[in-house]
């Protein structure tokens, strides 16, 4: 969107400046905050999934050790598999629960959210201990979420000067 020429003057020679509002940087830097965005969700997803075949495989084990104890031996097959399909239950939630910041800073990214500016900089923060692939998501987030061009399109702006709506019949 152009904005009114805005007439400067140098010297003897007078010329006009054309001011591109979120044209030329804007509309780069919008499409590095949505790629980043999506790259927040795979992330996300792929945490959660390492959750969800951690609960998978852990709970079979359970299961397997707790099937093999019904011959009737006592090996303490029937203590040892809830124990083990706890242990799966709280690997596979601490991973879901680790994505799940992700998936809600990228999804807010997608929508330009205000909030999800300051959201995915703290979780940006958080990937940059998750070598190599995290590390490199994290700055990527921070680099882009610290540019002034993200500031300008991520604050809540003002959505118009409408006045306040009465109710029918009634004088504002």
């Amino acid at each position: 969107m152009f904005l009114p020429p805005i007439e400067t003057e140098a010297g003897n020679k007078s010329f006009e400046k054309f001011v591109l509002f979120e044209e030329c940087a804007g509309r780069d830097m919008r499409d590095h905050i949505k790629i980043l965005g999506v790259l927040n969700i795979i992330m996300g997803c792929l945490t959660a999934s390492i959750g969800l075949v951690a609960l998978t495989i852990l709970g079979g084990v359970a299961g397997a050790i707790t099937w093999s104890g019904v011959s009737g031996q006592d090996n303490g097959s029937a203590f040892a598999g809830p124990i083990i399909s706890l242990i799966g239950l709280g690997v596979g939630a601490f991973f879901v629960l680790l994505g799940l910041p992700s998936i809600i800073g990228g999804w807010g990214l997608l929508k330009l959210r205000p909030w999800a500016r300051v959201f995915t900089l703290i979780v940006s923060g958080f990937h940059l201990l998750h070598v190599p692939f995290g590390t490199a998501l994290g700055i990527y987030g921070l680099w882009v979420l610290l540019s002034d061009e993200s500031r300008m399109i991520l604050t809540d702006r003002p959505r118009g000067n409408f006045p306040p709506l009465g109710y029918p019949g009634s004088s504002v």
